[in-house]
């Protein structure tokens, strides 16, 4: 077997809680950040180099990660985004026609640790009833007491603003310069999918950097403005926050993601929390209030928007709630077209349940005034 003899390693939370594994591969050393789980039995690729998940160790609850390899196609962003990755068993070896390479060698090229053999179904137990929080995954097992001061060092998620680290630093564009419809929209931590969907809907959109002002975005005549997903606390936000107020009194077209949901949110009054634990998975329930019907989600948040102050918003409802715990998962405006979910329409990986709210945007668009600005 490949690397018979591998370091030991271990995840060290910052309460204090130890959990054993061993390094995978020849990757050595220490990995900070907030410890988080995802329930997806596949997509470990995507999640991996989902922006969102920027400052997270990752642990993924499916016994076996890397068992179909990798492929170059297969990436929400340019690099791996997590901070660490946590598993039971990992394969070197795939098994997949289409696989242009190992998770190994992606992780090896991304100079990213990686810990496997850990009890991953105690420590996700541990995480669901104490709560995410900081921790370090690390081969440097007898250098404890230093690591712990590191750790005492490390922001908590809770006021950290992370968008900034993973926005593009320069706009660009996306898909056919001669589509229909012409979309700016905010990168807080866009996910590649979103536009691939934006893209095929007729869509040419313009990617701005997260601290892109209002103005800016309007000089593309865009006929729709789009806030992406992204890491991190919202609340930070506040440039992205005033541009979104700006486009609501605008009263053109306007639909966010995740992130860009709570930013909508926040530029209505409307206050977020940080999650005990946040949802990250793909097979998260959630009912369409407006049709009752339900729909299996594609999810990765640990902040969701105050359900009390929403339901006593004069100009916003709730469209979409979790029914797992009953958090607001969608909203929209009574007086603009305006709307936003907390989850993931555009999948990679999960369902498809929800990517109607693709084609919900274009009718939106097309229902406003012609070449809206």
């Amino acid at each position: 077997m490949k690397y018979q003899n591998r370091k030991k390693a271990l995840i060290l939370l910052a309460d204090g809680t130890i959990f054993h594994g061993k390094a995978v591969g020849g990757k050595e050393g220490s990995a900070f950040g907030e410890v988080c789980f995802n329930t997806g039995m596949t997509g470990y690729q995507e999640i991996f180099t989902d922006p969102s998940y920027f400052g997270q160790l990752m642990v993924t609850t499916n016994a076996h990660i890397g068992n179909y390899g990798t492929n170059l196609e297969e990436v929400e962003s340019e690099s791996i985004k997590i901070s660490g990755l946590i598993c039971r068993n990992f394969s070197y070896h795939q098994s997949r026609a289409a696989a242009t390479d190992t998770l190994e060698n992606f992780l090896s090229d991304n100079n990213l640790l990686a810990i496997s053999d850990v009890d991953t179904r105690a420590l996700v137990n541990y995480i669901r009833d104490n709560g995410a929080m900081n921790a370090v995954i690390t081969t440097e097992v007898d250098n404890l007491d230093a690591l712990k001061e590191q750790l005492n060092d490390v922001p908590s998620m809770k006021g950290l603003e992370l968008a900034s680290k993973v926005s593009t630093k320069e706009p660009y564009f996306f898909g056919n310069e001669n589509a229909t419809y012409k979309i700016s929209a905010l990168d807080i931590g866009i996910k590649k999918n979103i536009l691939r969907n934006l893209a095929e809907r007729d869509c040419y959109i313009k990617v701005f950097p997260y601290n892109a002002t209002f103005s800016e975005l309007k000089a593309f005549q865009p006929d729709g403005y789009f806030l992406s997903n992204g890491p991190g606390d919202p609340e930070p936000l506040t440039a992205a926050i005033a541009t979104a107020k700006q486009i609501i009194e605008s009263e053109n077209p306007l639909f966010g993601i995740c992130l860009g949901h709570q930013v909508i949110a926040l530029a209505n009054g409307i206050s977020t929390f940080k999650m005990h634990h946040g949802h990250r998975g793909i097979n998260h329930p959630i009912k369409n209030l407006l049709t009752g019907k339900g729909e299996i989600t594609s999810q990765n948040h640990g902040f969701a928007i105050n359900r009390e102050e929403t339901e006593a918003h004069s100009d916003v409802e709730i469209t979409h709630i979790h029914l797992n715990d009953h958090t607001v998962a969608g909203i929209q405006m009574k007086s603009k077209p305006v709307f936003s979910v907390q989850y993931h329409p555009e999948a990679s990986p999960g369902p498809h349940d929800a990517s109607y709210l693709f084609d919900q945007f274009i009718e939106s668009i097309k229902n406003h005034k012609p070449q809206a600005v």
